[in-house]
C-alpha cells in the first residue's frame, strides 16, 4: 500500500504527541475500502487508528529533523510577544496553536506562558496547557536531537530564562484590568459555597462537585 507514513516511522499528532505507526491497514464497509494508520503514542499509552486520508486535514506529521528542533530551541530566548491578561483570549489563542501542532507553534506556548508565570502564577487550565505544550516540546526536540528528555527539559529552562537575565518581554496588555483575578474570584465562590452546603447538610458528602473542569486538550478530534 503506497501512503506518505510507513510502518515503524515516527510521526507528531497535534495535541497528542509523538507516536509511532505501527500498523497500516484496510477496512471494508459496503463497497468501500479504507486505508487506516494504526499509531501508538507511547506519552499517554494510547492506540488511534486515523484513516490514512483524514491524516494531513488532522496536522499529523513526521517528527522534525535536527535543525528545526534547534531553531525551536532557539526561538524560547528570543523576546516575547505582547501578552494579553485576558486569561480567556490567551488560553484559546495557545490552544489554536497546540492543535496546529508545528514545533514553532508548540514552543511559542511555552515561551508565552513561561514569561507569563514569571509576571503572575498562571490559572490552573493554562499551567495544565504549559505542562502539555511542554511536554510535546521535550519529547520531539529529544527525539531528533538524540539527547534523553532530561537533557532537552534542562536546555529548554537554560534557553526561558539564561543564567543572570531576566524574561525578555516587551509589555503586558490591560495589565490593570487582569482577568487572571476573575477566574481566581469564581473559584472562591464556588468553593465558599461547596463548603457551605457540606455545613448544611453532612448527608451529602459524597456528592459530585457542582462543576467539572476540562482537563483534556485534545479530545475534540474523532476518528
Amino acid at each position: 500500500m503506497d501512503t506518505k507514513f510507513k510502518v515503524d516511522q515516527k510521526v507528531v499528532y497535534p495535541s497528542q504527541g509523538v507516536g509511532k505507526i505501527v500498523e497500516v491497514f484496510e477496512r471494508s464497509f459496503k463497497d468501500t475500502v479504507t486505508p487506516y494508520y494504526k499509531i501508538y503514542i507511547e506519552a499517554s499509552d494510547m492506540m488511534v487508528m486515523v484513516p490514512v486520508d483524514n491524516a494531513e486535514s488532522l496536522g499529523i506529521r513526521q517528527t522534525v529533523d535536527a535543525e528545526e528542533a534547534q531553531q525551536a530551541l532557539n526561538l524560547l530566548s528570543e523576546e516575547c510577544e505582547p501578552i494579553t491578561s485576558d486569561w480567556k483570549l490567551r488560553y484559546q489563542m495557545n490552544l489554536d496553536l497546540l492543535k496546529k501542532g508545528t514545533i514553532k507553534d508548540i514552543a511559542t506556548i511555552v515561551r508565552c506562558l513561561y514569561n507569563r508565570s514569571k509576571v503572575k502564577e498562571l490559572p490552573i487550565q493554562e499551567r495544565k496547557l504549559y505542562d502539555s505544550a511542554k511536554k510535546l516540546l521535550i519529547d520531539e526536540i529529544s527525539i531528533a536531537l538524540e539527547k534523553s528528555e532530561k537533557e532537552i527539559e534542562s536546555e529548554i529552562h537554560t534557553k526561558l530564562e539564561p543564567p543572570g537575565l531576566a524574561p525578555k518581554i516587551k509589555h503586558l496588555q490591560n495589565l490593570d484590568e487582569d482577568e487572571d483575578d476573575d477566574l481566581m474570584d469564581d473559584m472562591k465562590k464556588s468553593d465558599d459555597s461547596d463548603d457551605s452546603d457540606d455545613s448544611d447538610d453532612q448527608d451529602d458528602s459524597n456528592s459530585s462537585d457542582d462543576m467539572d473542569s476540562d482537563d483534556d486538550f485534545g479530545d475534540d478530534e474523532e476518528f
